[in-house]
């Protein structure tokens, strides 16, 4: 079957079987940068945007997504490089796996709560798993980055 998306801000047509993952659809066509993760939806680290709402691709049809706007790592990296250099700044990530996740949902978070505190980050944030920082340098990032409006 044939979904179009809206990709990283480029029309783009793909041709997929039914029961194709939205991660593997993305993977595939060389956006690497979406990780999986848990394979289950519960680590974050393969967190799109799906039409303004963070998603776990890992768990998300590709055909449930036709038409839809979708935004990867790295279209958000082009869209708002602010939020890489946030992570950067306050050493926001180790080993990388969970980073791509974790940019995502910053990024949906300040179009959702411009300039929330930290509570609000902690709680939006909680859906994204690190096995290496402890979590106190992604919460700076992101605060970092969402109190820049």
């Amino acid at each position: 079957m044939k979904i179009n998306l809206v990709l990283n801000d480029v029309a783009t047509e793909f041709e997929i079987e039914p029961d194709a993952l939205l991660i593997d659809v993305l993977r595939n066509a060389g956006l690497t940068g979406t990780k999986e993760g848990c394979a289950v939806g519960i680590c974050g680290a393969c967190t799109v945007v799906v039409d303004d709402l963070p998603v776990s691709s890992c768990i998300c049809f590709a055909a449930l997504c036709d038409g839809a706007e979708v935004l990867t790592v790295e279209g958000i990296a082009r869209r708002d490089p602010g939020v890489i250099e946030a992570f950067v700044e306050h050493e926001g990530m180790q080993c990388g796996i969970c980073t791509p996740g974790q940019v995502v949902s910053a990024y949906a978070l300040k179009r959702e709560h411009p300039g929330a505190g930290e509570d609000t980050v902690r709680e939006y944030m909680s859906g994204n798993l690190c096995r290496c920082t402890g979590y106190a340098s992604i919460v700076d990032a992101v605060r970092a980055y969402v109190a820049d409006v």
